[in-house]
């Protein structure tokens, strides 16, 4: 069996479909959410990817960083309106491998998870830690994975959309002692089979802000979604804000 490589999730064909396939209809209100933490800036985004958040932030007159380890996605980035005006750095955004500090940085759509162990994880946390202002936020965006657990066997298969000649699924299994996912997207069509794997190392919130206590940060705010609904146990977004 082939072993997983992150790259994987995130090559050439991945990259020229992911604004479609990460559509979710609440990208005005991450923005607005976003701008209003990062001020007057500036601002670095983890896991740039497209610049599907950080182009229209950026174009609120705040100067925007970025930092993802797909040339294929920073292409995608910089051939858009604007790309040519956000600074972007090829690397581990656990690194943080960028000079000087920010007003705001933000991870998103459970990028976090990307990084597969939780020494990682925490790292993550004490480099963005250590780029942020005396008053700076670092913003971090991470599903609960509570709906993960009861399934039977330990994984599922979802039906994520049905046209005449294309059928898409979801198939994942996790394991709750190593609290990994391990998921492929998977597309049916008349040109054949397409995948798209992913593993991921999800944490539950309590155990971001044991990460977030390690870097020296603390919880400043938490909400379930973008427009700040309250975070509770139904709640499948949480969004944390974390502050010195």
């Amino acid at each position: 069996m082939k072993a997983y490589k992150p790259e994987m999730s995130f090559d050439e064909a991945t990259a020229q479909a992911y604004d479609q396939l990460a559509v979710r209809g609440d990208e005005a209100a991450t923005v607005e959410f976003l701008a209003e933490l990062a001020g007057s800036g500036p601002a670095l985004e983890l896991a740039i990817g497209t610049g599907r958040i950080a182009l229209p932030l950026a174009a609120r007159s705040i100067r925007v960083d970025g930092i993802d380890f797909s040339p294929a996605m920073l292409a995608q980035l910089q051939a858009k309106p604007g790309g040519e005006r956000i600074e972007v750095t090829l690397g581990n955004f656990a690194e943080v491998p960028v000079p000087g500090t920010y007003r705001l940085i933000y991870i998103i759509f459970n990028t976090l998870f990307n990084l597969l162990s939780q020494e990682e994880q925490v790292r993550c946390f004490q480099n963005a830690a250590g780029h942020l202002t005396t008053d700076g936020r670092f913003v971090v965006e991470a599903g609960t994975p509570a709906e993960w657990y009861g399934l039977r066997n330990h994984q599922y298969v979802d039906l994520e959309g049905l046209e005449v000649g294309v059928v898409r699924l979801d198939v994942a299994r996790y394991d709750p002692l190593t609290q990994r996912l391990e998921e492929t997207h998977v597309v049916l069509s008349e040109d054949g089979i397409q995948l798209n794997p992913i593993v991921m190392r999800y944490a539950w919130p309590a155990e971001l802000d044991l990460m977030a206590r390690l870097a020296g940060l603390r919880l400043l705010e938490r909400w379930g979604s973008w427009e700040r609904a309250p975070f509770t146990a139904d709640s499948k977004n949480c969004i944390s804000v974390y502050g010195r």
